[in-house]
């Protein structure tokens, strides 16, 4: 089998000398590769070492062809064009300056034989979902799912023969999701995808797993994979079993073998004490009997010990992956409670269902409130404007955005239907309402309440100044930060560390939250983890207002009301 992609001893570690990856060898060959492995293994580290985003400390990679990489988080610079992150911006001018009468020999050598550079561009645009996204439209106005297809389009124009995609279904909705897919399915060269997204990963030809510093390959998409996984840790836990009984029986061998060779010994003792046989007989049966029985023990010792070695070995093919335990802080809220209120959205928002409301499904909603212990889950297209609402309620957050206490304020009008700015302070004649009455929190999509060039330990001191240090120790640890772990630099960290952190901060934050805006919680998160997150939502006790596409998810955590935004 020829590969197209082969590392050879790899072995990277961040500036600060904590490690990523040591000794790895790794290959890929031809069709569409899923990696898999938990939060923090290096996967995304694998794929911009592969890509030369980033330099190995020490090994080699060699690639076969021209290399297209969609990173988790685009670099993102809100005054950047479409055609400027299609990467046909100097292109395109080329070929505007000729079309006006300007035939520089520049313009001809910038454009080469990309004459129909803006036709292919729009082609894989509209292809993707983005026919209404325009060339000249700025990054700033774009949603985060509509700049993850702007991403995957400038790739698809490129057209290179090998493409690493890293968490590319996070922030899209479900339409742009089949849209991936099918450019996925079609997709003819080599393909390497990190993703925790099902369906994504049941597309797959082969499934490298990346787990304690090795990778091992399975042929076959997901659902395969979980079969012959599953298969083979019932074996395992098998092989576990009869270990633990070999050991057990072994372990009563020795003692049964102690208790008779001390009999022996207290016998030729007894004997040689009333000297019924001659001393030289005596004296030999005793030696003898001191013979034999460091031969039993040190028999017996043996086989303890090899029942012990494959009990351990046995115990290592169990795979006991660490999963988060994320413990809320008491934040119950009283079910009369007024949290948040929205007002003058009609026409933005749909209700989609709700025990305590009046609407049908499919009517327009004209204010929103969250009382108690709501959980109200806002859903709909990319670039509709459902980040946009949970900026501009933390933006109303401006009497104490420490604690997020927030005075009513008033927003432009243009606001919730998807304007650019954000206007707080008011009032403002005929704007919409806003007002938060209990203490919130914010998880944004991009994770950028950390301070990168803190350690993790710091960052949360920073939301918790007043709790002791062995006790921030503990709640770090419950988020698998353990040992070196709570001093990395969150620089370093991996998406889904990174999500942790900020998890772990957020609600390690005083006063607790009672109120959670979540945009896309599970970017990023390994299964396990979504799990363990799901959990712990499903027993908090304050309001929450969450951004998802993952339905799945969304139905775990026990949602009170649905809204669909409109436009």
């Amino acid at each position: 089998m020829s590969y197209s992609i082969v590392c050879d001893a790899l072995s990277f570690e961040w500036t600060d000398g904590t490690p990523v990856l040591t000794d790895l060898d790794v290959a890929f060959g031809p069709g569409r590769t899923g990696l898999m492995g938990v939060n923090g293994s290096g996967k995304s580290t694998l794929l911009r070492l592969i890509a030369g985003d980033l330099r190995p400390a020490s090994g080699s990679i060699s690639v076969a062809g021209e290399i297209g990489h969609l990173p988790q988080n685009l670099p993102l610079a809100t005054g950047r064009t479409v055609a400027d992150l299609l990467g046909i911006a100097e292109r395109r001018a080329a070929l505007h300056a000729i079309e006006s009468g300007d035939v520089a020999e520049e313009h001809f050598t910038v454009l080469g034989d990309d004459w129909d550079i803006e036709e292919r561009s729009r082609a894989e645009l509209d292809r993707l979902g983005l026919d209404h996204v325009g060339l000249d439209r700025t990054a700033g106005t774009l949603s985060g799912g509509e700049i993850v297809m702007v991403g995957l389009a400038a790739l698809l124009v490129r057209r290179p023969d090998v493409l690493l995609l890293d968490e590319p279904t996070n922030n899209l909705d479900l339409e742009a999701r089949r849209r991936l897919y099918a450019a996925v399915r079609s997709w003819t060269g080599v393909l390497v995808v990190v993703s925790h997204d099902r369906a994504l990963l049941d597309l797959v030809d082969q499934i490298a797993d990346l787990r304690e510093g090795g990778v091992r390959t399975f042929g076959g998409n997901l659902s395969a994979y979980e079969e012959m996984l599953a298969a083979e840790q019932e074996a395992a836990e098998r092989t576990v079993r009869t270990a633990e009984s070999d050991l057990k029986r072994q372990k009563r061998e020795l003692e049964e073998a102690r208790i008779k060779l001390d009999r022996r010994v207290r016998y030729g003792n007894k004997m040689y004490a009333t000297k019924r046989e001659p001393k030289i007989i005596m004296q030999e049966r005793k030696r003898q009997a001191q013979v034999s029985a460091g031969k039993h023990r040190t028999m017996h010792a043996d086989r303890l010990e090899q029942a012990q070695e494959r009990l351990t070995e046995a115990e290592l093919a169990v795979r006991d992956d660490a999963e988060i335990r994320v413990t809320l802080p008491e934040t119950e809220v009283p079910a009369g409670r007024t949290v948040l209120t929205l007002s003058g959205v009609r026409d933005l928002y749909e209700l989609r269902g709700g025990p305590d409301s009046a609407a049908e499904d499919g009517e327009p909603v004209e204010e929103l409130t969250l009382r108690g212990p709501e959980r109200v889950a806002l859903i709909g297209p990319n670039g509709s404007g459902k980040t946009t609402l949970l900026k501009a309620i933390v933006e109303s957050a401006t009497s104490n955005p420490v604690t997020g206490l927030t005075d009513e304020v008033r927003l432009s009008s243009g606001l919730l239907a998807g304007g650019e700015k954000i206007a707080v302070g008011g009032p403002l004649a005929g704007a919409e309402q806003i007002a938060v009455g209990v203490p919130m929190r914010y998880l944004p999509q991009r994770l950028d309440l950390l301070d990168d060039s803190l350690s993790v330990l710091d960052n949360v001191r920073r939301f918790a100044p007043s709790t002791p240090i062995n006790e921030v120790r503990a709640r770090l640890a419950r988020f698998l930060f353990r040992g070196a772990k709570v001093d990395q630099a969150a620089a370093t960290l991996s998406g889904g560390e990174r999500f942790r952190a900020v998890l772990a901060a957020l609600l390690s934050a005083e006063p607790p939250p009672q109120l959670l805006l979540l945009d896309e919680p599970t970017n990023n998160l390994d299964m396990a983890s979504v799990r363990q997150l799901s959990q712990a939502l499903s027993a908090y006790q304050g309001a929450l207002l969450l951004v998802s596409h993952d339905l799945p998810f969304l139905e775990t955590l026990g949602i009170t009301r649905w809204l669909t935004k409109t436009r």
